[in-house]
């Protein structure tokens, strides 16, 4: 999980950047195995640093999480932005390709899982950005033939939620098995007869499921 820019204003001396990326990398191990409920001083505790250092960086545990969260979503517009830039010489799977590497990021991490399903504006102006990749996305995979005409973008949206949740699902078992279920869902969207008869959710109900205004990746 990258932990993204410093934010802007005065810059950090190098002992106090140091810290910060202590911290979040603590963060990252500590909720990987404590989920996201443990608590700042197990956090604090793991980076070595006393609670003083932690809330200095980090005023509170939410903004931890958010700054994890942002982490997230900037790797994932990294990866999805890669694919694109191969899908012009492509043979139409970047959606695909795309789609098993966010699977690989979230379940090398498990508090990815839960820091991507978190409803958080931090790093939305990225999930705004995903978004709009994975509509080109289609659409590349649409033109030669890989996916049935009649996808549209909210329906990728929620094929990334039901991925989080079968990774979240699966993972203490069965590490590997959400690639199963990966699988079934793109042979789903295989073109085939007869047309799907359900209709997609429209941006509305997609914000009006996500909880947020603006739309995301992923449910909670």
């Amino acid at each position: 999980m990258s932990a993204g820019p410093i934010p802007t204003g005065k810059p950090l001396r190098r002992d106090a950047a140091v810290n910060r990326e202590r911290l979040l990398s603590a963060a990252v191990a500590v909720f990987n195995e404590q989920g996201l409920e443990a608590g700042v001083e197990d956090v604090a505790r793991a980076a070595g640093v006393g609670m003083g250092t932690l809330y200095r960086r980090f005023p509170s545990k939410q903004a931890l999480i958010d700054e994890l969260i942002g982490g997230v979503r900037r790797d994932v517009l990294r990866l999805a932005r890669a694919g694109q830039s191969a899908a012009s010489h492509s043979d139409g799977a970047g959606l695909e390709r795309l789609l098993v590497q966010t699977g690989e990021l979230l379940a090398a991490q498990p508090a990815c899982i839960k820091a991507f399903s978190t409803k958080s504006e931090s790093g939305f102006d990225e999930v705004l950005l995903i978004r709009a990749i994975l509509a080109d996305l289609l659409a590349d995979a649409q033109r030669h033939g890989r996916i049935r005409a009649e996808v549209v973008p909210s329906d990728i949206t929620v094929l990334l939620w039901s991925l989080t949740a079968i990774i979240e699902t699966t993972q203490s078992q069965a590490p590997q098995a959400w690639r199963r279920h990966l699988e079934l869902l793109i042979a789903g969207l295989r073109p085939a007869t007869p047309p799907l008869i359900g209709k997609p959710l429209t941006e509305a109900e997609l914000r009006a499921v996500s909880g947020n205004p603006r739309g995301q990746l992923t449910n909670d």
